[in-house]
C-alpha cells in the first residue's frame, strides 16, 4: 500500500507579509453591479399608499370636473360662439398640461423646492405686477387677469404656489426660533402682506382670502404660538372691514348675505345665490340627470366655474354633491397621512400649506354656493373651469407627491450611523458577497 505524504505548508517569508498588507484589496464586481442597479430600481418602483391614494384622488376629481365642464358649458359656450364643447375642449386641454406637469413636478427632491423658493417668489411677483400694465385687463370687476399672445391667464393662482413654498423654506429654516414673534413675522409678514396687497389692488378679495388663509395654516402647522396667530386673524379682520366698506359693490353684496334677499335687489347681488339654492332644491335627492339642468340655460352665471357645484347638486343631487364633499375629505386624509409620515420639517409645513388652499377653498366655495358665506368668486379646485387655477394646482400637489415619494427614503436610510459603523456595514457586505 501506498502512503501519501501531505507536502508542508511554506509559511510566507516577512517581506511578503509586507507586501500583502501593502497591496489594495481584491475588488470584487458584484457590489459595483448592485449599486449601478439600485438607482435603477428606485426610479421604476412602486410607489407608497400615500402617493397613490392623493394621486388617484386628485386625478378622479380633475375627470369629474371635465364631466362637469362639460355638462355645465355647452349653452354658454354656444351662446358665445364657441361652440357646445368650446369650453370643454379648452379645459381638456389644461388638464392635458397640468396633469403631465403634476407628475414631473412628483419627481422632484425637496432640495430642488428649496432652491427654487426665491425665483419663483419673484417670478409670481412679476407676473402679478403685469396685471396693472397694458397686459392686464378685467373680468368680473376684477383686475387679475392678464393676455399674452392670446392666451389669458390668472397670476395669482401661481403666487399660491410660490408663496407656500416659499413660506415653508423659511419657517422651516426657523425652526427653534418660532417661539419669539419677531422671528414668526419676519421677513413673513411684509412679504406675504405685499404679495396679498397686489391681489387686492385688482379688487379680488377671495383670492386674497384665500392666500391669508394660507399664510396663516402653514404658521400653525409649522408650530408658531396660537396666541401669535389668533392676534393676527384679530388684525387681518380689522384690515378687511376697512377694505369691505371701501367699496360699494362689496359693501352691498355683504348687506344681501347679512341681511337676506329681498325683491329689491334679487336681480342684483342675490341673482347667482338664489339661483344657485333653486338648482340644489331642484335636483332633489338623486338628481335630474346629467346633463339635464335647467339652471345652465343662462339663469345662473358662472355656471360652469364658480358655482358649478350648484350644477352638481342639479343634476347628480344630494347624493352627488355628498360625494364631491367626501372626495375632498379623502383629499385632506391624503394630505393629512403625507404630513403625518415625513421628518422633513419643510415638506410638512409646505404640505399644509397646499393642503390648506385646495381643501379649504373647496369648502370655502361650497360655503358661497350654499349661502353660508358672501359671493368671493373663487372657483372650485380641479373641478371648475379655469386653466390658470387647474395647472396651478396640479403643481401644487404635484410638490406634495414628491414629498409622498421622499418619506419611504427616509424609512429606508439609516439613521444616526457614524463613519466607523458605514465602514464596518461596507466590509460585511463585501464579506458576504464573496463567501
Amino acid at each position: 500500500m501506498t502512503t501519501t505524504r501531505a507536502t508542508p505548508t511554506r509559511r510566507p517569508t516577512q517581506p511578503e507579509r509586507a507586501a500583502e498588507r501593502r497591496r489594495p484589496p481584491a475588488v470584487n464586481p458584484e457590489p459595483r453591479a448592485a449599486i449601478a442597479v439600485v438607482p435603477v430600481r428606485r426610479l421604476f418602483a412602486a410607489e407608497n399608499r400615500n402617493y397613490f391614494l392623493l394621486m388617484g384622488t386628485t386625478i378622479f376629481l380633475v375627470i369629474f370636473g371635465l364631466v362637469m365642464v362639460l355638462s355645465a358649458s355647452t349653452i354658454e359656450s354656444y351662446t358665445s360662439d364657441d361652440g357646445f364643447f368650446g369650453r370643454f375642449v379648452r379645459q381638456g386641454l389644461y388638464a392635458v398640461i397640468g396633469i403631465p406637469l403634476m407628475l414631473v413636478a412628483s419627481r422632484m427632491p425637496p432640495r430642488f423646492w428649496k432652491r427654487w423658493a426665491w425665483p419663483a417668489l419673484l417670478a409670481g411677483g412679476t407676473l402679478q405686477l403685469l396685471v396693472f400694465t397694458g397686459l392686464g385687463f378685467d373680468y368680473g370687476g376684477n383686475r387679475n387677469w392678464i393676455s399674452i399672445g392670446g392666451f389669458n391667464a390668472q397670476p395669482s393662482e401661481f403666487v399660491k404656489i410660490a408663496l407656500i413654498v416659499w413660506v415653508a423654506w423659511v419657517l422651516s429654516t426657523k425652526q427653534d426660533l418660532l417661539g419669539d414673534w419677531k422671528h414668526a413675522a419676519l421677513p413673513i409678514a411684509p412679504v406675504a402682506g405685499i404679495a396679498i396687497t397686489f391681489v387686492l389692488i385688482g379688487n379680488d378679495l377671495g383670492t386674497a382670502f384665500i392666500m391669508l388663509m394660507i399664510v396663516l395654516g402653514c404658521l400653525y402647522f409649522a408650530g408658531v404660538r396660537i396666541k401669535f396667530i389668533v392676534a393676527a386673524i384679530v388684525g387681518i379682520s380689522v384690515v378687511g372691514m376697512l377694505f369691505a366698506v371701501g367699496s360699494d359693490s362689496r359693501t352691498s353684496r355683504i348687506s344681501a348675505w347679512l341681511s337676506g334677499c329681498t325683491p329689491e335687489n334679487s336681480a342684483g347681488y342675490c341673482w347667482q345665490p338664489e339661483h344657485a339654492n333653486w338648482a340644489l332644491a331642484a335636483g332633489g335627492l338623486f338628481g335630474r340627470g346629467l346633463g339635464n339642468s335647467t339652471a345652465k340655460w343662462n339663469w345662473l352665471p358662472e355656471a360652469d366655474n364658480d358655482f358649478i357645484f350648484a350644477i352638481i347638486g342639479e343634476e347628480l343631487g344630494l347624493i352627488g354633491a355628498v360625494v364631491v364633499l367626501a372626495l375632498f375629505v379623502v383629499l385632506a386624509i391624503a394630505f393629512v397621512r403625507v404630513i403625518r409620515s415625513t421628518r422633513d420639517s419643510f415638506a410638512r409645513i409646505a404640505t399644509s400649506g397646499v393642503m390648506v388652499w385646495v381643501v379649504g377653498q373647496a369648502f370655502v366655495n361650497i360655503a358661497v354656493v350654499l349661502g353660508v358665506l358672501p359671493v368671493l368668486g373663487v372657483p372650485l379646485p380641479l373641478i371648475s373651469a379655469g386653466g390658470s387655477a387647474l395647472i396651478s394646482t396640479l403643481l401644487g400637489i404635484g410638490v406634495v407627491l414628491s414629498f409622498a415619494r421622499q418619506t419611504d427614503r427616509e424609512r429606508e436610510a439609516p439613521v444616526g450611523q457614524t463613519a466607523a459603523e458605514r465602514s464596518r456595514l461596507v466590509a460585511a457586505q463585501r464579506v458576504r458577497s464573496r463567501a
